[in-house]
């Protein structure tokens, strides 16, 4: 017998971006579907909610009972004491936007990936490994970085306001390192361009820092040298230090011979 798979879908940009696809539970393998209001659902963070295709997919471990109000009810959802501002503030949105609304915006984010994509390009210095379908985000690399890496790309755009993580991919890619930037519906055409551009003026100031493998190099020179300077001063300031003693052990020994001369 074949061995059976469950999913768990992810549903919001999925729904909103591509309607045309098969990926809900017209497909027999799939199980249950989740959204997470605080991405693209337009929330701040705290609200989800999961639906199973019907009864018999929600795992009985999940489910715990109580009766405090006088019947059973069966329930697997948290229980603790929170405020409702985020189910207000979703149901608000969905009421708003609705399905039109929603896609109109998914819609100018990825159209804000594609400028933010086609400038990186325009650079010549990048790589894009992200591709254009589904999350509207773009992932890039250095063609070459042997001089320099994203690591440093991310730290100095920092100066300009941009806090754009750089990390090194999974086990077995562990040898390629992406710049990640997610398109929000508050990432316009213009912060595009000026993300952009923050990005060259990076890339002209590395330009003119020696190499990391260089500095890496120096460094290392630098910290031999002054360890060589260091037990040179060491063994001569202990010297001075001998000298001082002596000198001052001497004068305290004549001026009691004195001392005692007179008395």
């Amino acid at each position: 017998m074949a061995p059976q798979f469950m999913f768990l879908i992810e549903a919001l940009r999925k729904t909103i971006l591509y309607p045309e696809l098969e990926w809900d539970f017209r497909l027999p393998l799939v199980k249950s579907i989740n959204v997470s209001g605080h991405k693209y659902g337009l929330v701040y963070a705290g609200i989800g909610w999961v639906i199973w295709r019907n009864k018999e997919d929600l795992p009985e471990e999940l489910i715990f009972h109580i009766n405090y109000l006088g019947a059973d009810q069966p329930t697997f959802t948290l229980n603790f004491s929170k405020g409702s501002s985020q189910v207000i503030a979703q149901y608000y949105q969905l009421i708003r936007l609705g399905f039109e609304g929603y896609r109109n915006i998914m819609e100018n984010c990825r159209e804000n990936m594609i400028v933010l994509r086609e400038g990186l390009e325009k650079t010549g210095r990048f790589k894009i490994v992200s591709k254009d379908e589904g999350v509207p985000l773009v992932a890039f690399s250095l063609k070459d970085n042997h001089c320099h890496d994203e690591f440093e790309i991310s730290d100095l755009l920092r100066r300009y306001g941009w806090i754009v993580p750089a990390y090194t991919m999974p086990a077995d890619a562990q040898h390629v390192t992406v710049l990640r930037v997610v398109i929000r519906e508050d990432f316009s055409h213009t912060l595009a361009e000026r993300l952009v551009n923050d990005i060259q003026k990076v890339l002209h100031e590395l330009d003119r820092l020696p190499s990391k493998l260089s500095s890496n190099s120096t460094i290392e020179t630098q910290e031999v040298e002054n360890n060589e300077k260091s037990t040179v001063t060491t063994k001569k300031s202990a010297l001075e230090t001998q000298r001082e003693i002596t000198t001052i052990w001497r004068k305290f020994v004549m001026d009691k011979k004195k001392i005692t001369g007179v008395c």
